[in-house]
């Protein structure tokens, strides 16, 4: 059974670790790879992106397969959530060995943070070591294949896309061949998720199942977006980000191009994208549980349209499961709030 969410590529687990209240608005997550890792690459292409270890990444570089994945707030400073992912992985002798003792390794962790300094008030208010351990411990606490809780949770906490709020957001889909693959994404973009002439979210105009708002529910939406941003004084700084996953054998080149086509799903559902004050970043992770067919030399070309179809659909369901939040930092109104489930 399926649960539409990156961990129907077996394996996979997703952690969150959220903090709000008394000036916080912010959050990690991270997702667990099964032990032994998952081959690991990545595609940047916002303007402004804050990231750890995507140099390791690179598939002319030693490191093939990474044991967890890191997305979090708090801008840079955020990134040393990482820090306490790779204690609780050294504790488990998880990582690259180093040398003949089983205890002796180095976890790599890759890392992207999105902007949400000061969203909650507190501009020095962001995650922390302790809040990555808290992301992994709630991971490996979660039972295989289970759901993934999406909106407000997590790196999405202090999300927000364009003029609304924003959060965690997560698909998956089966293919012919048997083929998972799935991904979970962190929208949170200085573009907007949502076409400003209807209402209609330009991800579901992809998809091809638009039901568009009456012209007085979107007129009554569009006053109370303008009201909100004049009372919101947080700079445009952003990023989307997003993991995308399959139990499909890949080497690491085949991961990266993965990657890259995925941002054809952000670019779908978000407009502009990748701007100077972005920091877009996907990383792709491949199980290899299923083998592409040999006799098929463009079968990965199935593989990569559907990374960018459940990116797409991610981030439609990440404004969707948003929640509106009214904080010292802005006030950001959800979806869902104003034009319904449509």
């Amino acid at each position: 059974m399926t649960v539409d969410a990156l961990t129907d590529v077996a394996g996979l687990r997703v952690g969150h670790a959220t903090r709000t209240g008394d000036g916080w608005l912010t959050g990690t997550t991270v997702v667990l790879a099964p032990e032994g890792g998952a081959v690991a690459a990545v595609d940047v292409r916002g303007g402004g992106p804050g990231t750890k270890e995507t140099d390791a990444l690179d598939p002319r570089n030693l490191v093939r397969k990474v044991e967890a994945i890191v997305l979090t707030g708090g801008s840079a400073y955020g990134l040393d959530s990482a820090s306490g992912v790779m204690a609780w992985l050294e504790e488990r002798g998880r990582g690259v060995r180093v040398g003949t003792d089983p205890a002796h390794v180095v976890p790599v962790v890759p890392a992207a943070c999105v902007f949400d300094l000061g969203r909650g008030g507190d501009f020095r208010a962001r995650p922390d070591a302790a809040m990555g351990r808290a992301a992994i411990e709630a991971a490996a606490a979660s039972a295989l294949g289970a759901g993934v809780r999406e909106g407000c949770v997590g790196a999405g906490t202090g999300a927000v896309v364009g003029p609304l709020k924003g959060g965690i957001g997560t698909a998956s889909t089966v293919l012919d061949s048997g083929i998972t693959v799935a991904a979970l994404v962190v929208a949170n973009a200085a573009g907007s998720a949502m076409d400003p002439e209807t209402g209609v979210l330009y991800g579901e105009l992809f998809q091809g199942r638009v039901k568009y708002p009456e012209a007085h529910v979107h007129e009554a939406a569009r006053l109370r977006l303008a009201e909100a941003a004049a009372e919101s004084a947080a700079p445009p700084l952003n990023t989307t980000l997003a993991v995308v996953a399959t139990d499909a054998e890949l080497s690491k080149a085949q991961a990266q191009k993965l990657a890259g086509t995925a941002h054809d799903g952000i670019a779908r559902a978000v407009r502009p994208v990748h701007l100077l004050n972005d920091g877009d970043t996907v990383f792709a992770l491949a199980t290899g549980v299923r083998p592409l067919d040999a006799e098929r030399p463009l079968a990965l070309n199935d593989v990569l349209e559907a990374g960018a179809d459940v990116v797409t659909r991610a981030i439609v369901r990440a404004v969707r499961a948003a929640e509106s939040v009214e904080a010292p930092g802005g006030t950001w109104p959800a979806y869902e709030e104003l034009y319904g489930r449509r």
